[in-house]
């Protein structure tokens, strides 16, 4: 018997074909690299990662694993692409980054395994690529400590993020592979708050991230019309709570 994997293997199989460009700068993952000093940014603001054991789902070839590890954090990523995988532990070799392991193995399993063994838990650009985000979520929640911190990465769905993250950016003008997103599996805000209430995280601080595609300049701000961010907190139980 085996268990159900909240993955899809059309979605495993894309970004395993992909993996050996994770870290070509001049790849469809350009615009990873681009955000990613933003993302790390945000997240440390919010929840200081320096010392803290720290969990990114849905790593991929560790483009932001690598970046937290670098900045002192004790880094885990998972993912279910091996190719990916084998992709990120090559580059933390090559580039001697220390404290961080990668491991196949999906979000519900390691909860199931390590429940509440992690300070901070990002899951970034992820969400839209799995059947049920729910339980990504849920998974979160589970393996973050009382108090801890969450944070998840993804993509409105209403028209304005259909012409941009989708026409513009995978048809238009290129900068991800055609078929990278599909439209019904983007998370509006309401949706993945209602999702993140059903955990029993806390949302705390939401934000948008904008770019222009003509000076290739990114930026945070409090648009989350189309590419959005979310900072969750676990509560801390008190008194006689079980």
């Amino acid at each position: 018997m085996t268990d159900h994997v909240n993955a899809d293997p059309a979605e495993l199989a894309k970004f395993s074909e992909l993996a050996h460009r994770w870290w070509d700068l001049d790849s469809e993952f350009r615009p990873l690299h681009e955000i990613n000093p933003l993302r790390l940014e945000w997240i440390d603001g919010i929840a200081p990662i320096s010392q803290r054991r720290v969990l990114d789902i849905g790593c991929g070839g560790g483009i932001l694993a690598d970046s937290m590890a670098r900045k002192g954090a004790d880094v885990l990523g998972i993912d279910l692409a091996s190719k990916a995988l084998k992709v990120a532990r090559l580059h933390a070799l090559e580039a001697g980054t220390q404290g961080v392991k990668y491991r196949e193995v999906s979000a519900e399993a390691l909860a199931a395994e390590q429940p509440g063994s992690f300070d901070v838990v990002t899951c970034m650009e992820m969400l839209e690529h799995v059947p049920e985000p729910a339980s990504i979520v849920q998974a979160c929640a589970t393996l973050v400590k009382p108090g801890g911190w969450v944070f998840f990465s993804t993509i409105n769905r209403n028209l304005k993020s259909f012409m941009l993250a989708i026409v513009g950016a995978e048809y238009v003008l290129g900068m991800l592979p055609r078929g990278t997103h599909e439209y019904a599996k983007l998370l509006r805000p309401s949706e993945l708050a209602a999702h993140c209430r059903a955990a029993g995280l806390d949302l705390r601080h939401t934000r948008g991230m904008e770019h222009n595609p003509l000076t290739r300049r990114y930026w945070l701000s409090a648009d989350t019309s189309v590419n959005y961010m979310f900072a969750t907190q676990k509560p801390v139980l008190t008194g006689a709570q079980t």
